[in-house]
């Protein structure tokens, strides 16, 4: 369709155009035609958010979820320095989205304008492709070029900044139809190889993660697995590629994985990647898995060619995406007797994610995360979490019920559990949507609870509190015991906050407490939150502070 409209109209149609049905924002005077554009568009649903830094949060578990960009707008500089957060998330999870920029008129450019910042230089580092528009009349074309960048190969965030006073050049301008999603399909002869060096093989093991994964290629690959009698194991938070209760399942990698594990990645001969870069925290700095891999046989598989052999020697391997992949090997010839690893590293996982109550301890973070997979069922849950220790006990204890039921940022930022959980409410009304956040993750956008309330997502809040900056504080204790220092927080009332916004809420001190009140909190609707005051003391769910100064 060609026809004169002003370029905020043009933009959002043709977002329209491309499957966009939500977008998360903070208003700004940069992007008004857009707002204005929006404000006869019910087919998308605009959320409001508090701080860029949660719109932008909001739109990579979107993202993550529906495999389409996850679509953020944000004002030119404070704005787009808030958001740059989130844009560094999705690039570092592999996670598809669009974010929009307001910036200064076209005639201010190069004038250190207000809040002028030059937008293309400051993201390409930080994105998949940075971008400019400058001709309302090419939007159409810009637009379906961010979202087949966003989503194509490895899935990333495209930033597009948007001039002010181009977005009210009244143009014509001709519509892009909708772009295809692109599956890259390995190749005719690819799967021989790969069959081959697994019936060569005596002790392999396979890493599943990164992005590209949905229910199909879960549910095959879990098959394959099985029947091969593969171990399987994630990358780091990606523990819902597979579902884990799965016979093969055989836990996740990252910080504080099942020393079991560990040992059986050093023994595998053969490490069968499928989605995974294989980056820092998966490998433990390139260490447990070295770039070289002496004495193992390495299959690569990626949606990205030129994420294969960047880092990794790879003797396989094939540029596909994990839905595609699974889908092809799944259909192979089976040996007649499976490798015995899968069930053993099952069982060996079965024990490790089995909390065992802790003695001394006042509040079991154990035992309450027991206590939430008694009540609530994985596979209708999604778990959202930023960083910080007291994630530790979720990834360990918690059983992810299979693709979309986590929401867990591997670049380790902090503030990502709240806002993630709100946008996993309102994308996924048929599930509960649960943010697990630490006292100092939490109060990074805590303020999105108003977000929450004002959309009418219904979500859990299970807040850690133990009054400081947890990992840091472990960090400290090792390398200069008995001195912590600039790692104390002093808390708000968490419950008393939650209730503000217009949530119900709890205090919780005691394990035999949890339970109960995790029982009336789900009895709710709305926003809920559980206030837990645990002891610093118990720093990880395997050592304390006292144990790491005295090694």
């Amino acid at each position: 369709m060609s026809q004169a409209r002003n370029g905020g109209r043009i933009l959002v149609d043709n977002l329209v155009a491309q499957g966009c049905d939500r977008i998360f924002q903070v208003p700004g005077e940069s992007f008004l035609a857009v707002l204005d554009a929006l404000h006869d568009v019910p087919d998308i649903d605009v959320v409001t958010c508090r701080q860029e830094g949660g719109a932008a949060f909001m739109a990579c578990a979107d993202g993550a979820l529906t495999g389409k960009p996850g679509v953020c707008f944000v004002t030119r500089g404070p704005g787009a320095t808030n958001g740059s957060i989130g844009v560094h998330v999705a690039m570092q999870d592999s996670i598809p989205m669009l974010f929009f920029i307001g910036d200064v008129d076209r005639g201010m450019r190069d004038r250190e304008g207000f809040q002028e910042v030059d937008f293309v230089a400051m993201f390409t580092p930080l994105a998949k492709l940075a971008l400019r528009i400058d001709d309302a009349a090419r939007i159409p074309e810009y637009v379906a070029r961010a979202w087949n960048v966003a989503t194509s190969g490895r899935p990333g965030p495209v930033v597009i900044s948007l001039p002010e006073d181009m977005l009210c050049d009244v143009v014509e301008a001709v519509d892009r139809p909708k772009v295809a999603s692109l599956d890259s399909y390995p190749p005719m002869d690819s799967l021989q190889p790969v069959l081959h060096a697994l019936r060569k093989a005596q002790r392999p093991i396979a890493i599943v993660g990164g992005a590209g994964w949905d229910l199909a290629a879960s549910a095959a690959f879990g098959y394959f697995a099985r029947s091969w009698g593969i171990p399987v194991a994630s990358a780091f938070r990606r523990q819902d590629a597979l579902f884990n209760d799965d016979k093969c399942w055989a836990g996740n990698l990252g910080y504080g994985p099942n020393p079991k594990l560990v040992e059986r990645i050093k023994q595998a001969d053969l490490i069968f990647a499928l989605g995974a870069r294989l980056g820092e925290a998966t490998t433990d700095g390139y260490t447990l898995i070295t770039p070289d891999h002496p004495g193992q046989t390495l299959i690569h598989v990626h949606p990205d060619p030129s994420e294969l052999n960047r880092v990794y020697r790879a003797d396989i391997a094939i540029a596909a995406t994990p839905s595609a992949f699974a889908v092809e090997i799944v259909t192979a010839d089976f040996p007649e007797q499976p490798f015995a690893g899968a069930a053993e590293a099952h069982a060996e996982w079965l024990e490790w994610s089995t909390p065992k109550p802790r003695e001394g301890v006042t509040l079991d973070l154990g035992q309450c995360v027991l206590a939430m997979r008694e009540r609530m069922n994985a596979e209708s849950t999604i778990i959202c979490n930023g960083a910080g220790n007291f994630s530790a006990w979720w990834h360990r204890y918690w059983r992810y019920g299979g693709y979309g039921t986590q929401l867990a940022p591997t670049a380790g930022a902090m503030g990502y559990g709240v806002p993630a959980a709100v946008a996993a409410a309102l994308r996924c009304p048929d599930k509960t949507a649960v943010a697990v956040a630490g006292d100092g993750d939490f109060l990074m956008n805590g303020q999105e609870l108003a977000t929450a309330v004002q959309h009418g997502a219904d979500l859990l809040v299970i807040l850690v509190d133990n009054g400081g900056y947890s990992t840091i504080r472990m960090h400290q204790e090792r390398e200069y015991p008995a001195r912590p220092s600039g790692t104390a927080l002093s808390n708000p009332e968490f419950a008393a906050l939650a209730r503000a916004y217009g949530g119900w809420a709890e205090t919780v001190a005691t394990t035999e407490e949890f339970a109960p009140a995790l029982d009336r909190a789900l009895a709710q609707e709305g926003l809920r939150l559980l206030h837990l005051k645990t002891d610093i003391e118990h720093i990880t769910p395997a050592t304390t502070i006292s144990a790491i100064r005295h090694r």
